[in-house]
């Protein structure tokens, strides 16, 4: 019950963090054709985070062996706090961007954001959302539905699956930077769907060769399968925040990126459990992978590109 309290809070905070770390890092861009690659560093938290969360997972399962479940889970949690430290550290050192400066000293901030921008962007906050339903769901399956379909279905023990993911994580370091930065050469919704059709279609890769049942086969899967992701990635975050103007994008991008782990990222892993029991076939899954692909493909066509665009002032159209 505690943990999932803590997840609750944590997911408060999430709401908050990524927006205000995309627009930090995108809005201090120094040309309008670099924001692809300077907001993908903030999507760079995701595979450090798998990386040290697995590292740390893997690391006190070898330590604590048969009691790992009892206490040696615990340590990680525990030894979480080093980054609340230097997290807050960072965060009271960091100055407001020339984007919100300027509304300061215009005097346009909005006093009720998250109102204005459900009432003004209600289109662009759902198709944000939508957007990420290829990325989303299908990240959840690669990295968490893995360990039990690994452990369950194919009998490989968890820590051949921690390092298979731990090492396709460390590959993500560098693929969603560099597909943050092609978004910048070809545009941001041409790398998005492009990467959402690459999606759609590895479902089927995946499952394949994680059904063949050599461990080889399903560790090349597992480090392949955070490559799709990552070129949706890699883009998304200035592909979603350049969809709001500026008085209102820290509040459009957070809702439109959270209500995704709504609908797409925590009820994937549940969901393919129960395609899987239903169906008794991992054909099924990698269907329902293909779907959230297409739901992207159509959603991220409806969006506006506003790759090498000013963004700085005021959206007269939508």
């Amino acid at each position: 019950m505690i943990l999932t309290v803590l997840r609750f809070i944590q997911g408060v905070g999430v709401g908050g963090e990524w927006g205000g770390s995309v627009l930090m890092s995108m809005e201090w861009a120094r040309s309008d054709r670099t924001r692809g690659f300077i907001a993908s560093w903030p999507q760079f938290g995701v595979p450090c985070g798998l990386f040290l969360a697995n590292l740390a997972v893997l690391a006190f399962s070898q330590m604590s062996g048969e009691q790992f479940l009892s206490w040696g889970w615990r340590i990680p949690f525990a030894l979480s706090l080093v980054l609340v430290g230097v997290g807050l550290y960072i965060r009271l050192g960091i100055l407001e961007t020339p984007v919100f400066t300027k509304l300061l000293a215009e005097r346009k901030v909005e006093r009720a954001p998250m109102l204005a921008v459900i009432k003004q962007y209600p289109k662009e906050i759902v198709l944000s959302a939508l957007a990420r339903m290829g990325e989303q769901a299908p990240f959840y399956i690669f990295t968490a539905f893995v360990f039990s379909y690994g452990t369950e279905t194919l009998h490989v023990s968890r820590n051949f699956l921690l390092t298979a993911v731990l090492s396709a994580s460390v590959l993500s370091f560098i693929s969603i930077p560099l597909f943050g930065y092609l978004s910048d050469r070809i545009g941001r919704k041409n790398m998005y769907m492009i990467g959402a059709a690459v999606t759609g279609v590895f479902g089927f890769i995946y499952f394949a060769m994680l059904n063949t049942g050599s461990e080889r086969m399903i560790f090349l899967a597992v480090i392949l399968s955070l490559i799709p992701h990552d070129m949706q990635y890699g883009p998304q975050a200035a592909l979603i925040a350049e969809s709001f103007t500026g008085r209102l994008r820290y509040s459009g991008a957070s809702l439109g990126y959270q209500l995704a782990s709504v609908i797409a990222g925590g009820p994937a892993p549940l969901i393919a459990t129960w395609l899987y029991a239903t169906f008794h076939s991992a054909f099924a899954i990698a269907v329902y992978i293909a779907v959230c692909a297409l739901i992207t493909l159509a959603a991220t066509a409806l969006m506006t590109d506003y790759t090498g665009r000013d963004i700085s002032g005021e959206y007269t159209s939508r």
